[in-house]
């Protein structure tokens, strides 16, 4: 696990190393005394994961304070646009940032409370994780409606949106918490 870059304040790429050889590969995805190395911290309270189609779009997402949580993403299978937006109040507020997570190139983003998260799989299956610092609280789970804030998602054609995506507000309606 290596320090890469600085997506926004506070988001950090991680790459890792991949180990080939005849059986397949081998991937180490999180090591705590590295990220505390570079004064970072990550405590993982709960890990799901998402299998998604070509041209699909999954985001904004974040959960509101006092369930705000911190994520540690990657993408394990396939390849995805990773779109982040900062809500944080300060001079960092409505920043955009995007990388791309691919399987063959394994790497991390360690994304603060306050930045929601998006992508638009790349490829058909792609499978994503997900850390979270805290449980998934229903009461507190929000979202940013992924084309209100600007950002060019480069999609060839038109996204595939789960019904809870489409009637996400909008940036300019959003009121920060963060």
């Amino acid at each position: 696990m290596k320090v890469e870059e600085e997506l926004l304040s506070g988001v950090w790429r991680l790459g890792l190393q991949i180990h080939i050889d005849h059986r397949g590969s081998f991937v180490k995805t999180f090591v705590r005394s590295v990220l505390a190395s570079h004064g970072l911290a990550f405590e993982a309270a709960e890990e799901y994961y998402s299998v998604s189609r070509r041209h699909v779009v999954r985001g904004m997402h974040f959960q509101l304070p006092p369930h705000a949580h911190a994520k540690l993403v990657y993408c394990a299978v396939g390849s995805v646009r990773d779109v982040l937006l900062d809500l944080r109040r300060g001079p960092g507020y409505g920043r955009v940032a995007q990388t791309v997570l691919d399987a063959a190139e394994p790497s991390v983003l360690l994304i603060p409370e306050g930045v929601a998260h998006g992508f638009v799989s790349l490829r058909d299956d792609s499978l994503m994780v997900y850390k979270t610092s805290t449980e998934h609280a229903p009461s507190a789970d929000a979202g940013i409606a992924w084309d209100s804030f600007g950002h060019d998602w480069q999609l060839a054609s038109p996204p595939v949106l789960s019904e809870r995506d489409r009637h996400h507000p909008g940036f300019e309606e959003f009121q920060s918490p963060f």
